[in-house]
């Protein structure tokens, strides 16, 4: 090789390499993604908006969904026309895992498949590809999350609101969910890695944590001593308490049958733990909730509501919903109407059921119409989405504690989006805020808590003013 040639294969090494993620589905997606990226940092990867220029496209899958499924695929197709020569293409994520070799079929752009508990696996990948000149796809399904965990780098980086997953998997095996197939069985992080990463995200500026589980009030993670016992969900809450950066905690998503007592009283004990909760009912039918094999009726669900409420008399509650499920009559669906107009939603999500292949209610006699689960969905989301307006109202003239998080920008004024020039912020039941600047705003600096007053109240957002 001649002096000129190892100049330039020198700068095409030291030239940065370019990689696009993109995110579908949970939290726990946005967590998986930002771990992958700082894995790719020692090989020189740096994150890009643009697909058609990136040297490695991340697609980060979800699978709750057909309809989540079909869009990866949608715009796989896109990427394999628009992609840059060379460049590599990876499925990641929930879809990887349910699918497999399968995705390679319907998407031969693929060059890289990994399930959500082999993304530690990536940069030895493509290590191998670019040492050995590997050029087929390389498929990573195996369900080991302690391994996961093991592998990943230290935290590189941190917003004001992070998330940190503690807990991965479900052993519930609800009727219409894919969760215990493509994430595996639950599994909790020990007390002190939680903690370290905590600590670490502290350093680099986090004000807030936003505990992340499948099934997170489910967990139950080794302590700091042997022989101590597991940690729950509530005494880890507490411990994480003590670092003096971080000023809020959140965790989700959490099971009605996993809400103990000791969690219940950390919500009322704890100043840091948020009053939020995203509590999925799924329906207020006991025999569709049956059917679903949720382990809990409305009646149960209804209990903890009242609890909760006792506890903290000001937490705000969210929830999922599922209509259309097989069988599902207008009585049950009245049903859950009526538990939703009892509980008063501050905040839910609502879908038609959708068929997962491999689950049980996939193969169920009596699947609903789909002009019947989108009439239902249209009744519920109505319900839903007027709960959800006037507990935004009802802020009006309050002052709120809210967590300022950047600038803001971008929304429409219907929904309560931010504008050019103001400052979002977030208050303690979880909404966006926009605030107005006035005057001098270097005090209204990102991380910082700020009383704010509040002046209107849209579907999806506050608006105010830095009081």
């Amino acid at each position: 090789m001649t002096v000129s040639s190892e100049i330039k294969s020198s700068a095409r090494r030291a030239a940065p390499r370019r990689v696009f993620l993109k995110n579908y589905g949970c939290q726990m997606n946005v967590y998986d993604g930002a771990r992958m990226l700082e894995s790719l940092t020692p090989l020189g990867y740096q994150r890009t908006e643009d697909a058609e220029s990136a040297d490695l496209v991340i697609l980060m899958s979800c699978h709750i969904r057909a309809k989540a499924a079909e869009k990866i695929y949608s715009d796989l197709g896109r990427i394999r026309q628009k992609k840059k020569e060379g460049s590599l293409v990876a499925l990641a994520g929930c879809v990887a895992q349910a699918e497999g070799a399968e995705s390679l079929r319907r998407a031969p752009v693929l060059d890289i498949v990994l399930g959500p508990q082999s993304l530690h696996k990536l940069p030895q990948i493509l290590r191998r590809r670019e040492r050995e000149g590997i050029a087929e796809t390389s498929i990573e399904t195996a369900l080991a999350a302690d391994a996961k965990f093991r592998s990943l780098p230290p935290r590189g980086r941190a917003s004001v609101s992070a998330f940190l997953t503690v807990q991965e998997g479900c052993d519930r095996f609800c009727s219409f969910c894919v969760v215990p197939y493509t994430r595996g069985a639950e599994f909790s992080r020990p007390v002190m890695d939680i903690i370290k990463e905590a600590e670490i995200l502290a350093l680099k500026g986090a004000k807030e944590i936003i505990l992340l589980g499948q099934n997170v009030n489910a967990y139950r993670g080794r302590g700091f001593k042997r022989g101590e016992g597991l940690w729950s969900l509530a005494r880890l809450i507490k411990r994480l308490a003590h670092i003096p950066e971080i000023r809020r905690i959140r965790y989700t998503t959490s099971h009605p049958s996993d809400m103990k007592e000791d969690l219940i009283r950390a919500h009322q004990e704890e100043e840091k733990l948020m009053p939020f909760l995203h509590l999925p009912a799924q329906s207020g039918s006991e025999r569709i909730l049956k059917a679903m094999n949720r382990r809990h009726d409305a009646d149960f669900y209804w209990r903890i509501v009242k609890r909760l409420r006792e506890a903290r008399p000001d937490i705000a509650l969210s929830s999922d919903f599922i209509v259309g499920f097989p069988g599902e009559t207008e009585e049950d669906f009245q049903k859950t109407l009526a538990l939703a107009e009892r509980v008063s939603f501050a905040q839910a999500y609502s879908f038609k059921y959708s068929p997962r292949p491999g689950t049980p209610a996939a193969s169920l006699d009596n699947q609903i119409p789909e002009e019947t689960k989108q009439e239902r969905l249209t009744r519920l989301r109505l319900l839903l989405d007027a709960q959800q307006r006037r507990f935004n109202e009802s802020f009006v003239g309050r002052h709120l504690p809210v967590l300022l998080t950047g600038a803001g920008g971008g929304g429409g004024r219907g929904g309560g989006g931010g504008r050019e020039g103001q400052i979002a912020a977030k208050s303690p039941y979880g909404q966006s805020v926009y605030l107005e600047k006035e005057g001098d705003s270097r005090h209204l600096a990102p991380g910082r808590v700020s009383d704010a007053l509040i002046t209107e109240g849209y579907a999806h957002a506050l608006r105010g003013r830095a009081a």
